[in-house]
Parts: structure tokens; sequence; C-alpha cells
């Protein structure tokens, strides 16, 4: 009986860790409960879901996906000055904030949110990169696949 593989629309059991460049983790669920994902349901970048089809169910490995594929190109037009003004109205007028800070911001719809990095501050406004950290970067996935349905 051979081994269920990775498809498209597998529903997957495994571990995985996400790295940077520098070999931070971003996310390392070795060692805590295993996730739970389906293929093609938007839940990994699709350069990951790339490299996880065609696996077997047990499979333990690594790959690089080169710079911006995982994540994308860094975008200028996502690096944007808000007013503080706006900010107090979304949140606590009260809060001090740090360059290298990471603040949420609730969509127009108000059914999600999306985070920005606090680049640069400024006596009316605060400078925002909405990139994601990873943007431009090399990433290396670590999986080790327990179950495929």
């Amino acid at each position: 009986n051979p081994m269920p593989t990775v498809e498209p629309g597998s529903f997957l059991t495994l571990h995985y860790r996400l790295a940077g460049p520098d070999g931070t983790d971003v996310i390392n669920t070795f060692g805590t409960q295993p996730a739970t994902l389906s293929i093609g349901a938007g839940q990994l970048a699709p350069a990951i879901e790339q490299h996880l089809l065609g696996l077997e169910e047990g499979t333990h490995t690594h790959f690089q996906i080169p710079a911006g594929a995982a994540f994308g190109q860094r975008n200028p037009e996502l690096v944007q000055w808000v007013k503080k003004s706006l900010l107090a109205k979304l949140g606590d007028a009260d809060v001090v904030y740090h360059v290298g800070d990471v603040v949420s911001f609730p969509t127009p719809t108000g059914d999600g949110a999306y985070a920005g990095v606090v680049r640069e501050l400024s006596g009316e406004a605060i400078q925002f990169d909405f990139n994601h950290p990873l943007a431009d970067q090399p990433v290396r996935f670590e999986v080790q696949l327990i179950g495929v349905l």
C-alpha cells in the first residue's frame, strides 16, 4: 500500500519551521502541537505549498525558498505615514509608539486585521511599513509530514 502523498486539496497534519535569512525562527511548531492545514486554502504561501506537493506522509525535509518567492517583493507604496489622530481613533489614544513596534490595524470591513511596523516618528504622524517582514528575503522551510488525508 503506497504512502499518501500531498496533492492540491490535501489536508495535512505537520510540524513546520519557517526561518528568515539569519536563521531566526518566524514560526516553529516542533515541540508543540502539530499544525493542521489544507493545501490551496491560503494558509501557506503558494511557493511553500509547491514544495510540499508530491511529498509522502512521514517525510521530514527542508528547503530554501528564494528571496521574494514566499512573501513577495517589497513594495515602496506600502510604506506610509499615518496621522496620530487617526491612530487615536482606531485604538488607545495614550499608546506610545517606538520604532520597530508591530501595530495591528483593522481591515476597512472590520472582519480582519493587518500589521505594520513603525519605521519613523514625527510630531503629527508615524511612518509604518506594511510589507511582510520577510518580503524580498530568502526563507528556509522545514517540514515533517505526520498525516496526509
